[in-house]
């Protein structure tokens, strides 16, 4: 049985990426190709990638771009055909049985033999076997629909293998196979995208059924075009710092790293607090929308030492960065004889009675609060604070 035909809704690659947009989803060159061949060809589209980074938002906006309804099946452990694809409504049969009762009677009343009253019943069986008692799911809803639709499969690495199996069918032939009626085909081939966030690999006769397409973090100025086009009213400058406190913390060694779904509610939270600036009073506020374990707060708050001291300690007025220590001056009243310098112009940097290391001076991470990081300074330290400190708007001349 061929493959029910379909109309484009991308004529090429600029439209679809331009559709896209007026979705209010900033589409790369990889996933518009890959949207327009999957139009193009009649392929269904296996979506991986972290959790968070625009997949099944992705399914949504290529539903409004092409002016499709969204059908969305979210998967989970145990889902079978009845959740997925329909139903058998036995009360309804069974009622039906009961209130055509009467009727059976008279069918069979004149029958010569049990044969020829079996007959009879055989005849009137698609009464009883019929589409009427089908409560349609998703995969069904899709497949029967009166037009065109777009059929999102959300997080099919949460679902089983079994049912990973079941959906060949539909995804090679856009059509179910169904015990009390037979075969039910497409009357309009569904896109279908498969979204899956990598928790199990996947068969590979689901991936051969379909185009593959891997949604990664964006750069810093992917990540900036969908904060602007997202949250319109956040200033153009609080944005980027935003989005570079976000970047350098996803080069953190964290549990979670923050998804882009995380940095979209991070900057609607500093619109409606009206944050003027990313300072640490900011972050010690809102930093819960970001990460969401308690290890990974923890890291995140020692990173902030050298971050925020380049934020509240200022800018010189000609725009360089102040440096993290204080000069000799501000330090000696207060240092007392024989204590070691202190690079943040307070307590000295063994804590004011830990033991330290001599050659640690003014990083983020010491031991000195308790967080239970030992030795030098680390890798990560100076990555934080070199890649992340120079995103902020005004600290180097020429960025806006």
């Amino acid at each position: 049985m061929p493959v029910p035909s379909h109309t484009p809704a991308f004529p090429d690659i600029d439209d679809a990426r331009r559709k896209l947009r007026s979705a209010d989803y900033v589409a790369t060159l990889e996933i518009s190709t890959v949207v327009f061949l999957a139009e193009a060809l009649g392929k269904p589209v296996l979506a991986e990638g972290p959790a968070g980074v625009g997949k099944t938002e992705l399914a949504k906006a290529w539903a409004k771009a092409s002016g499709r309804p969204l059908i969305r099946l979210q998967c989970y452990e145990g889902l079978d055909e009845s959740k997925a694809l329909y139903e058998w409504e036995y009360a309804k049969q069974m009622l039906y049985t009961q209130l055509l009762r009467d009727g059976l009677k008279d069918v069979v009343s004149n029958a010569s033999s049990l044969r020829d009253a079996a007959e009879r019943l055989a005849a009137e069986e698609d009464v009883f076997f019929s589409e009427h008692f089908l409560l349609p799911r998703p995969l069904l809803q899709a497949l029967v629909s009166d037009e065109p639709v777009v059929l999102l499969i959300d997080e099919i690495d949460r679902a089983d293998v079994e049912f990973e199996a079941f959906l060949l069918e539909i995804l090679s032939d856009f059509q179910a196979s169904i015990p009390e009626i037979g075969t039910v085909r497409a009357k309009h081939q569904p896109m279908v995208v498969l979204t899956s966030n990598n928790t199990r690999e996947l068969s590979e006769a689901l991936k051969r059924r379909c185009l593959y397409l891997f949604v990664d973090y964006p750069s810093l100025d992917g990540e900036l075009e969908v904060v602007r086009l997202r949250v319109p009213g956040l200033d153009r400058d609080l944005a980027r710092q935003a989005v570079s406190f976000v970047q350098g913390l996803r080069d953190a060694d964290l549990r979670k790293a923050p998804s882009i779904a995380e940095t979209l509610d991070w900057a609607r939270a500093l619109l409606t607090l009206n944050a003027e600036r990313i300072d640490r009073n900011t972050l010690d506020q809102t930093l819960n929308v970001l990460l969401k374990y308690e290890a990974d707060l923890q890291t995140a708050r020692r990173l902030m030492g050298p971050l925020t001291r380049g934020i509240d300690g200022g800018r010189d007025r000609d725009g360089g960065n102040r440096s993290a220590g204080r000069d000799a001056d501000s330090t000696s009243s207060t240092r007392r004889p024989g204590e070691p310098d202190r690079p943040d112009g307070g307590r000295p940097a063994n804590g004011g009675g830990r033991s330290s290391n001599p050659g640690r001076k003014g990083r983020g991470g010491r031991d000195d609060r308790g967080q239970g990081r030992s030795g030098g300074t680390g890798d990560d330290d100076i990555d934080w604070r070199s890649g992340v400190d120079g995103g902020w708007g005004g600290g180097r001349p020429g960025r806006n």
